[in-house]
């Protein structure tokens, strides 16, 4: 565990906003990153965990904070049979490194959350899913540090209690994640049964059809690229945080009021859709590409969910934006889209 020169936390985040912190501590093995934590929950000090940076917005000034740097790496089957295998993944691994291993590998449940950015210890806290797939599917436990008890205990998933981008760590849980153990299914190469019409449409096969794995993770990172969610340097519009409001659930007889055209899936419960975010805004009267005057923050030119950061925004820029989508939206359509950063500092 060391303690680095604080740099403007927008050097360390996809939206590339955030004043420069109090101190920056980087923590390379679990041991220290859990002995950083409780340090920092016996200070009267604010601070803040910070990972990959991809789901998170800080604040212009965050003079007071101190934050620390989640940066332990590495994986490790623990069991291994004929139908699946268990992988142990440390909390600041790579995402995307880690759904390519598996691809590599040939262990299905991962494939369709190719290209998603951030570190495996930032998936459960909000459930991070896309193209059918959600990491609640597939998780078995976690080693959690409670910040109440100072304890290090391996929970079970069903302890997180974990629903769409939702889990108990948004709401009251707090703690910091060690590891995450991972279910994965061995299907002879192919992936599991394709619970995404833009992935099997875009093939040309049928709904719930199992594919190669390679072939799901092109598709996928083809798909998200045409929306600017993969984060590429040449690519300006992934100057963001991806998806900056989570896609709404409502009931189905709701749902009747809005236009046939309107983007929507149904859920498990069939008493209830989930409606397109991007959809809304853009029926709102919200294009693709527009910003506030003299604004530098903008809605993507690729997607209508995502706000981009066009060149030296500030925090508050980007702020001002999604404030006045989500009063937009909550005028013509009377809902209340959430954001699905975390916003730190405001």
């Amino acid at each position: 565990m060391s303690f680095v020169e604080p740099v403007a936390l927008s050097t360390l985040t996809t939206m590339q906003v955030g004043g420069t912190p109090k101190s920056l501590q980087r923590c390379e093995s679990t041991q220290e990153l859990y002995g950083a934590a409780k340090s920092a929950w016996l200070s009267d000090e604010p601070h803040h965990i910070l990972a990959g940076g991809s789901n998170t917005v800080f604040a212009d000034d965050v003079s007071e904070l101190n934050v620390i740097l989640v940066a332990n790496r590495g994986l490790e089957i623990v069991h291994e049979d004929d139908e699946k295998v268990l992988v142990r993944v440390q909390a600041g691994e790579s995402w995307d490194e880690f759904v390519a291993w598996a691809v590599e590998h040939g262990y299905a449940g991962i494939e369709a959350m190719s290209g998603i950015p951030g570190t495996v210890g930032a998936t459960p806290v909000q459930n991070v899913g896309g193209y059918g797939q959600e990491v609640a599917q597939v998780i078995t436990q976690i080693e959690f540090l409670d910040s109440e008890t100072h304890e290090v205990e391996i929970k079970p998933a069903s302890f997180f209690n974990f629903s769409y981008r939702d889990s108990a760590l948004k709401h009251g849980l707090r703690g910091v994640i060690g590891w995450v153990e991972f279910e994965l299914k061995k299907l002879g190469g192919l992936s599991v049964p394709m619970a995404s019409g833009q992935i099997t449409n875009h093939v040309g096969a049928p709904y719930g059809s199992q594919l190669p794995l390679r072939q799901v993770r092109d598709v996928v990172i083809e798909l998200r690229s045409s929306k600017g969610m993969v984060v590429r340097p040449e690519d300006p519009n992934s100057v963001s945080c991806g998806s900056f409001f989570t896609n709404p659930i409502i009931s189905y007889g709701k749902s009747l009021e809005f236009p046939e055209d309107m983007q929507r899936w149904r859920m498990e419960d069939e008493s209830q859709v989930k409606i397109s975010s991007g959809w809304l805004i853009e029926h709102a009267g919200i294009p693709k590409g527009y910003h506030l005057p003299g604004s530098k923050a903008a809605i993507s030119q690729k997607h209508a969910l995502a706000i981009t950061n066009t060149g030296g925004a500030s925090a508050e820029e980007i702020l001002q934006l999604a404030r006045y989508v989500q009063e937009r939206v909550a005028a013509r359509w009377g809902i209340n889209l959430i954001p699905e950063p975390n916003l730190i500092g405001f």
